[in-house]
């Protein structure tokens, strides 16, 4: 059973949310939802654009440092009159005037958070600060892009919501996994203490196109391998389980949560468990089955398994996932030749 009481589920709060512009209320105003999304030309946040562009009524706001994003996942919305790109880093305050904020900011891969974890924490901490302080100055509802790894090497199985997490609070992967736990934190402060309306996703394993190719994650390291004829590297023991949810599933999670009623926090992934053998077992039957699987040591603070107890997406969201795991493989291959056929190309002309 989890340690601890439930840690989720709505919230009686102190404060009512504060009042948005007197503007909403005008005669002669759009009744437009102008929402902004940090980290919006990531991977995650770039497909969430393309989906809430698809309503007439939304305007859409991204901010983005390109530590990790690309201009080129939204390069089809620049121009367009609902949508806006602005270049600024979260760790820095931000004044617009937005109905609702998705907060993704965060580089999500070991290989760039690792990189620099002093500011991969400040973009956790300072940077959930300022979204909140912006979502209590406009009375904006906010959504946190919080991570599985909030429950470390977990030592309950699945992992509901409920479960507090097995976490090394001085490893080399703490700036993200108690980066996040921090803005948990801070978002339930906000609206325990200023009335804020919050929504917290846990998401798991995430996998698609627009995937940077050369971030570290096992899919796209194996599907690139794959490609280009390498040997698929699993690393040791190859035991230790993940889940993977593909995008289009998890961003309608996303938005079902944040126009829903429950504060969360709530698991937003895929239950199918996989092995990493089984996966690149699978990447080569699909994609290359002349390469070979070669396995390598693992990196320190690595979790054995991963899945999530979406029980409560369910309930409360009527969400689960629909994509399987080899349909979506197909999709993100596909994606994956183009581009590195692109990258070839360039770097041969």
């Amino acid at each position: 059973m989890a340690n601890g009481a439930q840690n989720g589920g709505n919230h009686v709060t102190k404060k009512p949310p504060p009042e948005p512009s007197p503007l909403r209320r005008a005669k002669f105003f759009k009744a437009n939802m102008r929402i902004l999304i940090t980290g919006g030309a990531g991977f995650i946040g770039s497909h969430l654009v393309d989906k809430l562009m698809e309503n007439e009524k939304n305007e859409v706001i991204v901010v983005d440092n390109y530590f990790t994003g690309s201009k080129d996942n939204l390069r089809h919305w620049i121009g367009h009159p609902r949508f806006e790109l602005i270049r600024h880093d979260v760790t820095e305050p931000l004044f617009v005037e937005v109905d609702r904020i998705y907060h993704l900011a965060c580089p999500a891969s070991p290989i760039f958070y690792k990189y620099n974890p002093v500011k991969t924490i400040k973009t956790n901490v300072i940077g959930t600060m300022n979204m909140l302080g912006l979502a209590k100055r406009v009375g904006a509802r906010i959504l946190l892009t919080s991570t599985s790894e909030v429950y470390g090497d977990p030592l309950e199985h699945p992992q509901m919501e409920t479960y507090w997490g097995n976490v090394n609070p001085i490893g080399v992967r703490s700036c993200y996994d108690e980066g996040k736990r921090v803005a948990e934190t801070l978002m339930f402060d906000y609206h325990r203490q200023h009335g804020i309306e919050i929504r917290i996703a846990r998401i798991f394993n995430t996998y698609g196109p627009r995937m940077n190719i050369d971030d570290g994650r096992v899919l796209s390291n194996f599907i690139a391998q794959a490609i280009r004829d390498e040997d698929l590297t699993v690393q040791l023991p190859g035991t230790q389980t993940r889940s993977f949810c593909y995008v289009s599933d998890m961003v309608d999670g996303l938005m079902r949560l944040m126009e829903g009623d429950n504060t969360g926090p709530i698991n937003i992934g895929n239950p199918g468990e996989f092995t990493m053998l089984e996966l690149a077992e699978t990447v080569k039957e699909l994609i290359n089955p002349r390469v070979k699987i070669v396995t390598m040591e693992n990196t320190p603070d690595d979790p054995r398994q991963r899945k999530p107890d979406i029980g409560k997406a369910k309930e409360e969201l009527g969400w689960e996932p629909k994509i399987k795991l080899r349909d979506g493989i197909r999709l993100m291959e596909e994606d994956f030749r183009k581009r590195l056929h692109f990258q070839e190309s360039v770097s041969l002309s």
